[in-house]
């Protein structure tokens, strides 16, 4: 389910790319009121504000003409004027928009990082939110009272709040939707085909890999099946589900933290040496897709839809293969020694800086009305997922007026990232685990992910603990931010090139001398102090 995926929401520290953004805007912004600001209120009340956003390409251009739009402006008698990009170049134009000066009056999806959001706060070009919270925000208030623990968890070091947030909750503990990100799905239709049983351990897998090459499952008479892929960068689409059957295991983030509290920097641990060296054993034999080191989304998405994967990986098989019965999930296989594990995903649902408001802004108390509205708890559904009652097109949900709730409709085939993108429009929201049987269902795609949670993966999760979210203080990040820029990308390098050229015993000594020069022993002290103040 994209909307619970994306927010795991992993806390990465800003990109190189980021930083030289933000030097730009330091010297470009004036931290005052740029002239693309609203400061009239019309006759009849209505106060327009500028905001600039992002949102799917599948989605209207113009924000406005979503349906849960028209029906915020009719609450709320706040109009917007939306700079709308897609997501691919969202970063930049919203980098570059802010560091011209002329300042919207809020940045909606801003989707900024922790280092962003104190670096912004320091230039004075966005604002402390804590008293429009206060005295403006009953229903995002309401929510912090009844999950106390977001609150310290938006709060910057210096005490202030400068991101309105976007929460999600469902489920708890080792059970919770995002304990894991990557899920692997097996062809079981080529399984039953060539009359195979579901592997359990990483030999058995291989075996059933090179059948799926070799024996023709598909009954086309062509080579034409591809026995594995995955999108070669840290995310759902990576194959990093199956190092866990060899110690640790892997994170997008590259943190496991073990049972006695040590933050673990996974690429530097034995097992995912002996987890590489494992991938280079299918990679000689053929069995990984050729173009699993550059494809992206939109190509991985086509070859997935014409079901030529023995064996992929995704948060959900209904965007990659359909929601069928051809694939099923592999359960967590046994490694050369008999390990079973599963790495636990870090971080929660929850984005510190989904919203800002600028230093331009003439509004503030309009503004924070309007965004509290989103707070509610059935809008916050629907900003989530999408609406009811649209005539235009199939609709998320049906609304029983009667209870004041949401009822999550069955998706009839449709894809749940291209259905969802086209009516929600996220933003700042909350939906708690209070909510589900109250406000709202649980999605069915969701009810399908949290029992293979349940009974396939948390039984095998030997990790009591994930690296919380933190908020550092702008020193701390910009040191992270500098170390990861040239550390995170030698790890995914030299992954890569030990995929294909098998070379990761003989150069596993000169590659952990490698990790400490770009700064590993810092980054641990940093993640460890981090840790051990989250959970003192």
């Amino acid at each position: 389910m994209k909307r619970l995926k994306r927010s795991r929401v992993l806390a990465k520290a800003a990109s190189a790319s980021v930083i030289a953004s933000l030097v730009l805007l330091t010297a470009c912004s004036s931290g005052g009121g740029g002239n693309s600001a609203s400061k009239e209120q019309d006759p009849n009340g209505k106060v327009t504000l500028n905001v600039i956003t992002q949102s799917s390409p599948l989605a209207p251009a113009d924000p406005n003409e979503k349906l849960i739009n028209k029906r915020l402006e009719e609450k709320t008698n706040v109009h917007i004027n939306w700079k709308n990009f897609t997501k691919d170049v969202f970063v930049e134009k919203r980098n570059l928009a802010v560091a011209s000066g002329d300042l919207p009056d809020a940045i909606f999806n801003a989707d900024y990082s922790d280092y962003e959001l104190l670096k912004l706060a320091k230039d004075g070009t966005i604002i402390p939110l804590n008293d429009l919270i206060d005295k403006n925000m009953p229903n995002l208030k309401k929510v912090l009272e009844e999950a106390p623990e977001y609150k310290s968890m938006i709060t910057a070091p210096d005490g202030k709040i400068y991101g309105f947030p976007w929460i999600e909750e469902l489920g708890e503990g080792k059970e919770r939707i995002q304990a894991v990100d990557s899920m692997p799905w097996i062809n079981v239709d080529w399984l039953k085909k060539l009359g195979l049983k579901m592997p359990t351990t990483t030999e058995e897998l291989k075996k059933v890999l090179i059948a799926f090459k070799t024996q023709d499952p598909n009954g086309n008479g062509q080579a034409d099946e591809i026995p594995l892929s995955f999108i070669n960068k840290p995310g759902a689409e990576d194959l990093t589900y199956l190092f866990a059957a060899f110690g640790e295991g892997e994170n997008p983030d590259h943190a496991v933290v073990s049972n006695d509290g040590k933050v673990i920097f996974t690429p530097a641990e034995e097992g995912y040496k002996n987890a590489v060296s494992y991938i280079n054993e299918l990679y000689k034999e053929g069995l990984i897709d050729v173009e699993a080191y550059t494809q992206d989304w939109s190509t991985y998405l086509a070859k997935g839809k014409a079901q030529r994967y023995g064996l992929y990986f995704s948060w959900d098989k209904a965007n990659i293969s359909g929601a069928n019965d051809s694939y099923q999930v592999l359960p967590p296989l046994a490694g050369p020694d008999g390990q079973i594990n599963v790495t636990r995903t870090n971080g929660l649902g929850l984005a510190r800086g989904k919203m800002v408001v600028t230093s331009a802004n003439k509004n503030l108390e309009a503004t924070a009305k309007w965004v509290d509205q989103m707070y509610e708890p059935v809008q916050s559904v629907q900003d989530n997922w999408g609406t009811y009652g649209d005539t235009t097109q199939q609709n998320i949900f049906e609304f029983d007026e009667a209870k004041g709730m949401l009822k999550h409709l069955p998706l009839e085939g449709a894809a749940p990232v291209e259905l969802r993108e086209k009516t929600s429009i996220g933003g700042p929201l909350a939906v708690l685990n209070s909510y589900y049987g109250k406000y709202t269902t649980v999605p069915d795609d969701a009810k399908g992910r949290m029992d293979i949670i349940k009974n396939v993966m948390a039984p095998h999760m030997k990790e009591e603990n994930v690296m919380p979210s933190v908020f550092n203080s702008i020193e701390e990040l910009d040191r992270l931010t500098t170390i990861e820029a040239d550390l995170f990308a030698y790890v995914l390098r030299m992954r890569t090139e030990w995929y294909q050229n098998g070379k990761v015993n003989e150069q596993w000594g000169d590659y952990q001398k490698e990790l400490k020069r770009l700064g590993l022993d810092e980054w641990l002290k940093i993640k460890q102090d981090g840790y051990d103040r989250a959970t003192k």
